[in-house]
């Protein structure tokens, strides 16, 4: 079953998130010094994975021009949006939140933390094109322990975080079934690295937003994603030509 480690990864963020939620009652001290901890430790991740680029020049291109269609295309505040109407479906459900707005700033960082990142895409290709589920396995046992102080610390919308990974990551192992049809390897590999490097600057943002130092529009820099695709199999094309 090529969906289970999604379907794993993303039970384990409900759990994560359950558990969490009967801790909030940690002292307000404890969670802000937490939420440091948890953004200078995403800080470093990302700067972990940025730095793996071959060519950053690749990172940087995909980014500036992902900033430009992400602005276009205002997909922070439409992200939040989606938030704050569960914030207020949760609401008319009579079910509280750890504060306001909890529920909107839960659900869309905790929705960048979980989807940004090589693990998701490794995982879910693993689970595709090998029915290999260990990658997204660990990456939901990480995830899982993410929501529970996330969770404390933001509110119960985390929870909804499962949704836009479960969907994000079934449609790449879905892809992946058919994928070494017509991609090669080496590009495949190429475009996994450079995307590692891509997604890390993006973590190393949230990290910042974490820790309040800055308010960084992460989402407005998704599409650098595929702009990674795009010109990874353009400079792959070129070599093999000239």
């Amino acid at each position: 079953m090529f969906l289970l480690g999604t379907l794993v990864n993303g039970a384990l963020i409900i759990i994560g998130t359950l558990i969490g939620r009967l801790l909030n009652r940690i002292p307000e001290s404890m969670k802000t010094t937490v939420m440091y901890a948890i953004g200078l430790s995403v800080i470093v991740l990302g700067l972990q994975m940025g730095l793996k680029s071959e060519n950053f020049l690749i990172v940087i291109i995909s980014l500036v021009i992902g900033a430009v269609l992400g602005e276009l295309m205002q997909l922070d505040e439409k992200l939040n949006q989606l938030g704050f109407w569960l914030e207020k479906k949760i609401g008319s459900l009579g079910i509280g939140s750890t504060g306001k707005g909890s529920i909107s700033e839960g659900f869309v960082t905790a929705t960048l933390i979980f989807v940004i990142g090589a693990m998701a895409i490794i995982g879910a290709l693993d689970s595709g094109i090998r029915g290999d589920h260990d990658v997204l396995y660990t990456k939901g046992l990480i995830d899982g322990f993410t929501s529970i102080i996330l969770t404390s610390t933001l509110g119960v919308g985390v929870i909804f975080s499962a949704i836009p990974v479960m969907l994000y990551q079934g449609l790449i192992a879905l892809f992946a079934t058919q994928i070494d049809r017509f991609i090669p390897q080496l590009l495949m590999d190429q475009f996994i690295v450079e995307l590692t490097a891509t997604g890390g600057v993006m973590i190393f943002a949230i990290g910042l937003n974490l820790t309040g130092l800055v308010k960084i529009k992460v989402a407005n820099l998704l599409p650098a994603i595929l702009v990674t695709a795009i010109i990874v199999a353009i400079l792959y094309q070129y070599h093999q030509y000239f």
